[in-house]
């Protein structure tokens, strides 16, 4: 059994069992609990940290875990109604209400219930990641000296090195901010690029979470329309022409959520035309570590060939390892530099140290090579059995594009199959995919649905996930 629910069990077990004893009673022995529950010490450990940290029972190192005294619950009654006229007063006068949409975020972010096929994940399956790797690195990081110190604001020498090598080109690791994930770093970015009531060019449909941080920061997103090639530039330059924009967010490579790679010729043409318009190029490089066996070879990152600085480099560690491990870059070069390094002094201070070394030590480890073939060739072979599940059971789903990297797959619904009418009725069948609205800044022109094949705990899966599809459909059909 899988160590994390063998801690959920015992701890429901142990949850059950706490009212046979009296406030301060002293619980069973670890080794008592060990044999009478037929787990290991650590799972007995760790079930009893999480009654300890739900407040249920209170450990004393030596000593055991007792039944924690009760804690007054009564409600505490309040008027927050005052807030809701605080928290928009000043609404008349901002050019882009800062009220922000989370759904598509949380959406990748939430679990579904037990036994719900999980298309709608943002990062691998506990299978998938490197698990025992990242344990090794977070213990050889532990007892690196000073790995509790604090760390450089720009992070650590050595970690910016091995990023300024991945980026390629003459990106130099003075060049390079570490920052706490991708997230952060397009945070960072579009805070340091645009002024509040300003548009952002974006890529249509894009990710969520970057237009949630562009409304955060009072930005404007204006849809650029992409084929399967990329963002389309004849349509690029006329947005910069139209909105006088002085950015422009791209996903180059497997984009989020079509799976395009932007094709050679539009690489330059995106970069010329920003630069013409005076404007960045915001580069989300989120998916290169994602490439799929069969994929032809990847084309250099845009800030490789950028000598002019146009181009803002965001890349993270986080989707090949684990949500936790939230280590990345961000890469620019001239006057813009200073300013990304005190937005993120001003914002976080600095990425937690433990985090740095950590990263440091997985990726110069011999795992880390084995990981990156290992999920190169899983992710492939998924997406063959999710593109095949979905060609036989569900024939009138279109798939404009199977991508050679990345997580996910883009489905086209028909347009008789409502895209709201579908996300209930597709839980209702124990299969759980992401809707499509969150990712166009305007409307959108079809219904969309994005099925994660990464999430999943493998191929038979995948394949009983796109069967509870289809008796959705049926179901909303009939």
């Amino acid at each position: 059994m899988h160590e994390r629910s063998s801690v959920a069990e015992l701890a429901n077990s142990l949850r059950a069992e706490l009212n046979r004893y009296s406030p301060g009673e002293k619980l069973p022995s670890s080794r008592a609990l060990v044999e009478r529950h037929h787990v290991s010490p650590v799972t007995v450990t760790r079930a009893l940290a999480q009654l300890a940290a739900e407040g249920l029972v209170v450990t004393r190192p030596g000593a055991g875990a007792y039944r924690a005294r009760p804690r007054s619950t009564a409600p505490v009654t309040g008027d927050t109604s005052w807030q809701e006229l605080a928290l928009s007063a000043d609404s008349a006068t901002e050019l882009v209400p800062r009220a922000v949409d989370a759904s598509g975020v949380l959406v990748t972010l939430s679990a579904p219930p037990p036994g719900v096929v999980e298309f709608n994940g943002g990062y691998l399956h506990p299978s998938l990641q490197p698990e025992r790797a990242l344990a090794a690195a977070l213990a050889r990081a532990g007892r690196r000296p000073g790995a509790w110190g604090r760390p450089p604001a720009d992070g650590l020498p050595e970690l910016r090195e091995w990023f300024a090598r991945e980026i390629g080109g003459s990106v130099t690791a003075a060049e390079i901010l570490i920052t706490a994930g991708g997230q952060s770093a397009i945070t960072t970015a579009l805070r340091a690029l645009a002024p509040p009531g300003t548009p952002v060019l974006v890529e249509s449909p894009t990710y969520p979470g970057m237009l949630a941080v562009a409304r955060a920061a009072g930005l404007r997103p204006v849809p650029v329309p992409t084929d399967a090639d990329g963002i389309r530039p004849d349509l690029l330059e006329a947005a910069f022409r139209a909105t006088g924009a002085r950015v422009v967010v791209c996903q180059p490579l497997f984009q989020n959520p079509t799976g395009a790679a932007l094709c050679p010729e539009r690489r330059a043409a995106v970069v010329a035309i920003a630069r013409a318009a005076g404007a960045f190029v915001v580069e989300d490089d989120f998916a290169r570590r994602l490439v799929h066996e069969d994929s032809a070879p990847l084309p250099p990152t845009l800030a490789a060939d950028d000598p002019d600085g146009v181009v803002v480099h965001v890349c993270s560690l986080t989707k090949i390892t684990s949500a936790s491990l939230r280590v990345g870059a961000l890469a620019a070069r001239g006057p813009v530099l200073e300013r990304l390094r005190a937005i993120q002094v001003v914002d976080s201070f600095f990425v937690p140290r433990p985090l740095q070394e950590t990263a440091l030590e997985l990726v110069g480890s011999p795992a880390w090579s084995r990981h990156l073939r290992a999920v190169s060739q899983e992710l492939k072979n998924r997406r063959d059995t999710a593109t095949a599940a979905l060609a036989l059971h569900l024939p009138e789903f279109a798939v404009p594009h199977v991508p050679s990297g990345g997580y996910h797959l883009w489905v086209r619904l028909p347009d008789t199959l409502p895209e709201a009418a579908l996300l209930p009725a597709a839980l209702r069948a124990g299969v759980a995919a992401a809707p499509g609205r969150p990712y166009f800044c305007a409307e959108p022109p079809a219904g969309h649905i994005r099925l994660s094949f990464a999430g999943v705990a493998g191929p038979a899966e995948i394949v009983e996930g796109v069967r509870r599809l289809r008796t959705a459909v049926d179901e909303i059909a009939g």
